[in-house]
């Protein structure tokens, strides 16, 4: 691993500008993106968070990125537990439910639907939920049985939520109808 660019990750901030040039960085280095994905997989380092926010931002922009790296990611997702890590992750699992372009494998479809409907489970945050549950959403389209445990799951202390919650809630449903 290259130290230096560890401690530019561990000074990173989650100010758009300093995600930014690190997601810049890595589309002017692209050899630099497994360190960067190392530093996300390592759920005990402090910084791993960050790593996920600026995957966030990569793959949000160039999705095909992830390809030689997309068995390792699936085979990590069931070890985060960090909202602040789970969010990005959670997102990144939608970008790639709702690719046309990318094939998931049966097995990588199935690590991400658990680690999904983990996270929705676990989580009290809001955009975890609805990450994941958009995510969901995308893979039942696939797997029918998944918009029944969606159902069942969302349904569940509804009014406990925030309206953030609800409001992701309320949308999802309706598309479940």
């Amino acid at each position: 691993m290259d130290a230096t660019y560890y401690q530019t990750i561990a000074n990173s901030t989650a100010h758009r500008k300093s995600r930014d040039d690190n997601k810049d960085f890595i589309f002017n280095h692209p050899d630099y993106l497994p360190y960067l994905l190392q530093i996300s997989y390592n759920t005990k380092d402090k910084n791993h968070h960050k790593a996920c926010w600026i995957l966030e931002l990569i793959f949000e922009e160039q999705l095909e990125l992830i390809l030689p790296h997309l068995t390792d990611f699936c085979d990590n997702l069931k070890h985060y537990t960090s909202d602040s890590a789970v969010r990005s992750l959670s997102k990144i699992c939608l970008f790639l439910a709702q690719s046309k372009t990318i094939k998931l494998t049966e097995t990588q479809e199935e690590q991400i639907i658990e680690a999904c409907l983990d996270w929705l489970i676990q989580t009290d945050k809001a955009a975890n939920a609805a990450y994941s549950m958009r995510a969901l959403y995308f893979l039942g389209k696939r797997h029918t049985w998944i918009n029944d445990e969606l159902k069942l799951i969302l349904s569940r202390e509804f009014v406990n939520q925030t309206p953030g919650y609800r409001s992701a809630v309320k949308d999802l449903l309706k598309r479940l109808r």
